[in-house]
C-alpha cells in the first residue's frame, strides 16, 4: 500500500504578480483571492493534498504574500504527533541567488535547498490558482506502474480551448512523445489524441497539460541543477526538453477542472457553484475543502427572495432578491436591494453600532451594500461601502476601464477592495 504521507512532498506554486486577475490581486497574491464566499484559492490544492494523504506541503510565494501567510498560519495546524505541515517559502535573495523567482522551474530550483532536507521519493508540483477535486493517490500509482520519471496530469480539451494550453501526444503506453506550447489553430489537426469515446463525443480531442506534475526526486534534481540550470519554466522549457531523455507519462483526468487565470474565468467558476448540481462539489463528504475555521454566527436573512444563491456564515441580508449569487462572510445587504449574477465577497470585520451611528451622522455609507441598490454582473471585493440607490449594471455594453473605485473587464464590474461608492453612484 502506497504511503503518500512519507513518500511525497507537495510544492504549490503561488504564481507571479497575477496581473490578469487585477484588481483582485492589487493587494493580495493569486492564491489568497477569496473564492466561493468563504475559501481562498490556495485552499483547493491544499485540500486535494490532505484528502490524498499528502500532508507535507510548501507554498512558494513572491508577490503580495502577507495575507496568504496570515491565512496559512491561522488555518493549517497539524497534530504534534503528525509530520504534516504547510510552510511558506517566500522568494529570498542569497549569495548564490541574488534575484527573485524568474518562473515556475526557477522557483522550485531556488527552494530545493529547503525542500531537500526532507526524506521523500516524489515531488508533486501544483498550481495555486486552479479549481478541481483530484485524488493524487491514483496519479502516483499510475506513475509507478508506468515506471515514469515524470508524470503530467492532462485533461481533454476542445479546439477552442487548445490554443491556451500546452498540448501533447502520447503513445499506446501513455508516454508523451511530443509537446507544443499554445499551438495555433492551423496546426491543431496534427495534435489530435485518443482521449476516449466519451471525450471524443464532446469534441475534446486534445490532451492539455493541467500544470500538475510528479517528478522522481533524483530526476528533478538532475533537470534543474545539472541539465537545464538556466531554465526558468516547467511548461515552456523543462517538460519539452525532458521527453527525449526521460519517461514522461500522461495521467488523463476526466473530472472538473478550471484554470482561474483571469477575471472572466474567476467570475464564471464562482457563479457555476450556484447550479443545482455544480460540477465542483462543495458538498462532498470524501473531498472536503478545508479553510480557516471562523467562529461566526449563522447567516440572518429577512424578507429576501433567494434563487440559486450561496450565502456564507455571518451575513445579514435584508435585500428584496438575490438571484444566482455567491455571498461571502459577514456580508451586509440592505432593504429593497436586488443582486443578480454577482459575487459579493463580504467583509473582514463587523462595524459596531457606535461606528454605524457615526457613519449615518456623517452621511457616509455603512460597510456592505445599502438600500434600494441594483447590482448585476459584478464582483464586489471585500470591505466595500456601497451607499443607497447605487446602480451597477455589468454587461457587454461596458467598455474595459480602470477607475479608481472599480474596474470593468469583459462586461464584469469589479468594485475594488475597500472602495466607497456614495449614494446614487452609477456604473
Amino acid at each position: 500500500m502506497l504511503n503518500l504521507s512519507k513518500s511525497v512532498v507537495a510544492v504549490i506554486l503561488g504564481g507571479g504578480a497575477g496581473s490578469r486577475l487585477y484588481p483582485l490581486t492589487a493587494s493580495r497574491s493569486k492564491p489568497a483571492v477569496p473564492i466561493a464566499g468563504k475559501y481562498r484559492l490556495v485552499d483547493i490544492p491544499i485540500s486535494n493534498c490532505m484528502n490524498s494523504n499528502v500532508n507535507r506541503m510548501f507554498v512558494l510565494t513572491q508577490f503580495n504574500s502577507a495575507s496568504l501567510n496570515k491565512h496559512i498560519k491561522n488555518t493549517y495546524h497539524f497534530s504534534a504527533f503528525s509530520t504534516g505541515f504547510v510552510d511558506i517559502l517566500a522568494a529570498e535573495q542569497t549569495p548564490d541567488n541574488p534575484g527573485w523567482f524568474q518562473g515556475t522551474a526557477d522557483a522550485v530550483r531556488q527552494s530545493l535547498r529547503h525542500i531537500s532536507t526532507l526524506e521523500f521519493e516524489y515531488i508533486l508540483i501544483l498550481s495555486g490558482d486552479q479549481l478541481y477535486q483530484m485524488d493524487f493517490t491514483d496519479m502516483l500509482q499510475a506513475h509507478q506502474q508506468n515506471g515514469a520519471d515524470i508524470s503530467i496530469a492532462t485533461i481533454p480539451v476542445n479546439d477552442r480551448d487548445a490554443p491556451e494550453f500546452g498540448i501533447m501526444k502520447t503513445n499506446e503506453e501513455s508516454l508523451i512523445t511530443s509537446f507544443i506550447e499554445k499551438p495555433s489553430k492551423d496546426v491543431l489537426a496534427d495534435w489530435i489524441s485518443d482521449t476516449g469515446a466519451d471525450m471524443q463525443k464532446k469534441g475534446k480531442l486534445y490532451l492539455a497539460s493541467m500544470g500538475i506534475y510528479i517528478f522522481n526526486k533524483t530526476v528533478l534534481n538532475e533537470l534543474l541543477k545539472d541539465k537545464h540550470p538556466a531554465a526558468t519554466d516547467f511548461g515552456k522549457e523543462i517538460i519539452p526538453n525532458s521527453i527525449i531523455d526521460y519517461k514522461v507519462s500522461s495521467y488523463q483526468y476526466n473530472g472538473y477542472w478550471t484554470d482561474i487565470g483571469n477575471i472572466y474565468s474567476f467570475f464564471e467558476a464562482n457563479l457555476e457553484l450556484t447550479a443545482d448540481i455544480p460540477l465542483f462539489n462543495l458538498f462532498d463528504n470524501t473531498n472536503a475543502i478545508f479553510t480557516r475555521a471562523r467562529m461566526l454566527p449563522p447567516a440572518k436573512i429577512s424578507g429576501t427572495t433567494l434563487e440559486q444563491t450561496l450565502i456564507a456564515e455571518g451575513s445579514i441580508i435584508h435585500a428584496s432578491r438575490l438571484d444566482k449569487c455567491v455571498v461571502g462572510i459577514r456580508a451586509r445587504i440592505g432593504h429593497g436591494t436586488t443582486v443578480n449574477n454577482s459575487y459579493i465577497m463580504g467583509n473582514d470585520y463587523y462595524e459596531t453600532l457606535e461606528q454605524m451611528a457615526e457613519h449615518r451622522k456623517n452621511n457616509s455609507p455603512l460597510m456592505g451594500i445599502g438600500e434600494r441598490c441594483f447590482i448585476k454582473d459584478a464582483i464586489i471585493d471585500k470591505n466595500c461601502r456601497i451607499g443607497n440607490d447605487v446602480r451597477i449594471q455589468g454587461g457587454k455594453h461596458l467598455a474595459n476601464v480602470d477607475h479608481e473605485l472599480y474596474t470593468a473587464k469583459e462586461g464584469i464590474v469589479v468594485v475594488k477592495k475597500g472602495a466607497v461608492l456614495p449614494d446614487g453612484f452609477t456604473i
